[in-house]
């Protein structure tokens, strides 16, 4: 039997939510319609997607292979329908871009291939800077829409932004570490571990501010501004991060495991949105970019 398109949400869900009771909770179906789809969809595959354990689910290197797959087909499936709804003529013209280091290839990527195939008469061109730089060229005129951490926007009087994801600070550990099999991990649990520290964005100022409230200094181990590096030197014990689940992911390149957890008492979130000049008459392509990432935004949730 060929798996479905419903197995394939069904499998995303579980997999962004960690849990059937949440994935359940997300699509407002029941748990055991989940189960059965997940179930069928493994049998179908011949491979286990899930490692299953007390808390919930955790993803399995085979399974996150095929989460990309499973991600791509609903994105296309998506892109068909939309073709039949829109009689209009094809958007031409020229798309500018802008994006931070952060989300270029965690938001970005799948957003801009979904704008590709719905506008391939499209030029796009794109630069990716920090936040500051791309608000000047927003405000200046000389970007459409940049896609970036918007919780720290400094220029709201002349900018409007819209949220297209929101992601909590969570603690990754390396395979076997003592924390975690812990029930609860507080800030101060983890102020005597090595840091690997993410330079990118707001996330190095956050993870400070964090720590400073400890009242001791971090014990950092290592600076980098990429988050493969960072996957890697945790997955080898190096040290924990505390980073925006937005970019986790199971498995460093190596095919080392790499755990998650929730660290209690109040984190910082990540906002993740597009931004655009205020007031700015905007291009058919820009808008046609945003309705898209609007559209993206609604499935997700």
């Amino acid at each position: 039997m060929a798996f479905t398109i419903r197995q394939l949400q069904y499998f995303v869900a579980v997999a962004e939510q960690g849990t059937v009771s949440g994935a359940a909770q997300h699509l407002s179906i029941s748990q055991s319609s989940v189960t059965e789809a997940i179930k069928e969809l493994e049998s179908d595959l011949g491979v286990a997607l899930f490692e299953r354990h007390p808390r919930g689910l955790n993803i399995t290197h085979k399974g996150h292979q095929f989460l990309r797959h499973a991600t791509k087909i609903l994105a296309d499936v998506s892109d068909a329908r939309r073709t039949f709804f829109s009689d209009r003529q094809a958007t031409t013209g020229r798309l500018q871009l802008g994006v931070t280091s952060l989300v270029a290839g965690y938001v970005l990527s799948d957003l801009l291939a979904r704008y590709r195939r719905a506008h391939p008469a499209v030029e796009i061109s794109a630069i990716e800077d920090n936040g500051d730089y791309l608000e000047h060229l927003l405000v200046g005129g000389k970007l459409d829409i940049a896609v970036m951490v918007t919780s720290n926007l400094r220029d709201r009087m002349a900018l409007q932004s819209e949220i297209l994801e929101i992601s909590a600070y969570r603690l990754w550990l390396p395979l076997g570490h003592p924390l975690a099999t812990a029930e609860i991990i507080n800030l101060g649990d983890i102020a005597a571990e090595p840091l690997i520290m993410l330079t990118v964005d707001e996330i190095e100022e956050n993870t400070g501010k964090l720590l400073a409230a400890l009242g001791t200094r971090p014990h950092v181990a290592f600076r980098t501004r990429s988050v493969e590096a960072v996957r890697s030197l945790v997955a080898t014990g190096a040290g924990v991060a505390l980073l925006p689940d937005l970019v986790y992911r199971p498995w460093s390149l190596e095919g080392d495991r790499i755990e998650s957890r929730d660290i209690s008492g109040s984190l910082p979130v990540v906002q993740v949105g597009m931004v655009w000049r205020r007031g700015s008459g905007l291009p058919q392509a820009a808008r046609d970019f945003i309705g898209i990432a609007q559209g993206q935004h609604m499935a997700r949730r």
